[in-house]
């Protein structure tokens, strides 16, 4: 995995290297291993590197075979084996083993529709020379982050992160007050949009092609032919198969030239991820590594350590204290060059920085719950149409009754769960999934933000409506669709990069391998979610090989005690960073209603975890990158 950045001048003006290697210089977190720079004429590319294939050579900035075109790259290629050999049939030569080459090469045949052939996890950049054009890509799922920002004088830059953007003189270092009001609203900032004024997230599934100052976007994935199988194998013979394409993904995301590894949470999806290792290589063989808390709702460490005995890995646990995951708070911010208000961010950190010590990459079970249906919303999905049913006088009194409810701080308590679910019950499927996972409503921004906000929940309507429209099946499939535009690669997916990328290690996530997403999108929506099982498929295949216990636990974020800290031990942070007279002299949010917030949390009135938190993570992020 690695760190890239780089720009093109308009009007062809010499490039600056001083500007490329800086922005280089701040990914190094990234690409601990080595670092390279291409300047030539009005363009500057830069890479840092972390080696996983090819130690020795494979160094980037990469040319093919006459310097007419070169490369950045952040990514594996997975079907990379199967692509090579016949493009050196076709006379092209390789210089390394490195997979980098292959998408030189594979550009040179088919121009931009090179990246519909791709089965990996990228972010890249191809500048060709002879053309004079700039092709920016990033994967299909986007597990790869790929930033980038139109140039006064019709110039273009781009970084793996933000910050690398911010290195460059002509980018703006400017908060954008709708990006504020986004991040508020999903806990995080969604494609196309970014929290910087002027800087744009490439969507994930997208190219990005510069030429003579003009920039267009255009979306590969998801295609526009209908995924859908009109003949479905049964679903026991669909549950097998699955397995069986499943445990080639594994294999084929293990390819390394280093140590590798697995994230073991003891949740049905890390626990097939390193079932399917078991069966393509010795257990023996097979490094699984969990983390554990000193508070018992928030540690799945037992469960973790029953499934590596039942696979009879070779398992690491440490169990890390409040401390501990208190010091790592002013670090994220570091990390973190745009607010980020999932809390599970910390306790994937201390997962990553505790496997770098013994391996280089690791396998991880993201993608599962977006694709198979695995949250419990999808559940409150079907009793929110039962619930919209109701009499209004009966759903009054259900919410009074559900609001008498006493304050439980534990992980995913009852009276939490009721309470998040009231929060969307009532309202149209796609807003209510958003106000189940999220912290503020529209309405709570108009109270909160000084500023009139963005209607965020019109435009989430706005693009719920365009997925509806071009997704083939029923609600299930919209929702998932849903899920996978927004939630998985902007929360889910960053959060997994930007917490291992810290340590420089390399997360793979087998489920979002493309030909097992393209399978998986072919099977009936009940095949995922039905008769009253979440991720029915993944359980039915994996039921013969993993303990029962594990299949039938209910769902557990992999989360840390928020409430109770904002109580406690964060408390003098929370009321520093929330305190009435710097909101005043910030001018963003209204101190009455932040205050009011607070207090009612700290007394044990209302449990505010999620709103609070996500404040919290701003203003550490404001402290560190505006003021």
């Amino acid at each position: 995995m690695c760190g890239i950045a780089g720009f093109v001048n308009g009007g062809g003006r010499e490039a600056d290297r001083a500007v490329i290697e800086a922005m280089t210089a701040s990914l190094a977190h990234r690409g601990p291993d080595g670092d390279g720079v291409h300047v030539a004429g009005p363009v500057a590319l830069g890479h840092r590197r972390l080696s996983i294939i090819d130690v020795e050579g494979g160094a980037q900035p990469l040319a093919n075979e006459d310097d007419s075109l070169w490369i950045v790259y952040n990514g594996e290629l997975y079907n990379e084996p199967d692509l090579k050999p016949a493009l050196e049939a076709k006379g092209h030569r390789y210089r390394t083993r490195c997979d980098t080459e292959t998408l030189v090469h594979l550009y040179e045949e088919e121009g931009d529709a090179f990246v519909e052939r791709l089965n990996g996890m990228f972010a890249l950049a191809i500048w060709d020379g002879s053309r004079r054009r700039l092709v920016l890509a990033r994967d299909r799922m986007g597990q790869k982050p790929l930033y980038y920002a139109e140039l006064p004088g019709g110039g273009l830059a781009f970084g793996s992160e933000p910050k690398a953007l911010l290195k460059h003189p002509e980018v703006p270092r400017d908060l954008d007050p709708d990006g504020l009001a986004r991040y508020l609203f999903y806990e995080y900032v969604p494609a196309p949009y970014s929290i910087w004024r002027g800087v744009r997230k490439l969507p994930r599934g997208h190219v990005l092609t510069w030429e003579d100052g003009q920039v267009r976007v255009s979306r590969f994935f998801p295609p526009s032919a209908d995924p859908r199988d009109p003949s479905p194998p049964p679903f026991e013979a669909a549950a097998e198969r699955f397995w069986g394409s499943f445990r080639d993904a594994v294999a084929r995301h293990r390819r390394s030239d280093v140590p590798l590894g697995v994230f073991l949470s003891g949740g049905v999806d890390s626990s097939s991820v390193a079932a399917a290792l078991c069966e393509v290589e010795p257990a023996a063989g097979v490094h699984t590594f969990s983390i554990g808390f000193e508070d018992p709702s928030f540690d799945e460490s037992a469960h973790a350590r029953a499934v590596a005995a039942f696979l009879k890995t070779d398992h690491h646990e440490r169990t890390f204290s409040v401390d501990q995951v208190m010091e790592l708070l002013p670090q994220v911010a570091t990390w973190l060059d745009e607010p980020f208000g999932d809390a599970s961010i910390l306790p994937t950190h201390l997962l990553s920085r505790f496997a770098r010590e013994h391996v280089t990459v690791a396998l991880g079970g993201d993608g599962a719950d977006e694709l198979i249906a695995g949250y419990p919303t999808f559940e409150a999905e079907r009793a929110a149409r039962l619930y919209r049913g109701l009499p209004r006088p009966a759903r009054a009194l259900a919410e009074a009754a559900v609001g008498r409810l006493p304050v439980d701080h534990r992980n995913f308590s009852f009276d939490f769960k009721l309470k998040q679910f009231l929060r969307g019950a009532a309202e149209a499927p796609a807003l209510a999934h958003q106000r189940w996972l999220g912290s503020f409503s529209g309405p709570e921004l108009a109270r909160l933000l000084v500023r009139p906000p963005l209607d965020v929940e019109a435009e989430h309507a706005a693009l719920a409506a365009r997925i509806a429209a071009e997704t083939p099946g029923d609600r299930l499939d919209r929702s998932l669709e849903l899920y996978q535009e927004t939630y998985l690669p902007e929360d889910i997916l960053t959060k997994v990069d930007r917490a291992s990328m810290a340590c420089g290690l390399e997360v793979r996530a087998p489920f979002l391998d493309a030909d097992l997403v393209d399978e998986i999108r072919s099977l009936p929506s009940s095949y995922k979610y039905g008769k009253g099982t979440t991720k029915r498929l993944l359980k039915r295949a994996a039921a013969s090989r993993l303990p029962a216990e594990i299949l039938k636990r209910p769902k557990k974020g992999f989360g840390i005690p928020v409430a109770r800290w904002l109580r406690g031990p964060l408390a003098p942070l929370l009321d520093r960073l929330l305190s009435p007279d710097r909101l005043r002299a910030q001018g963003l949010f209204r101190p009455d209603e932040v205050a009011r917030r607070i207090a009612e949390h700290q007394a044990g009135a209302r449990d505010h975890r999620k709103p609070l938190w996500t404040l919290l993570m701003f203003q550490l992020w404001y402290e560190q990158w505006l003021e």
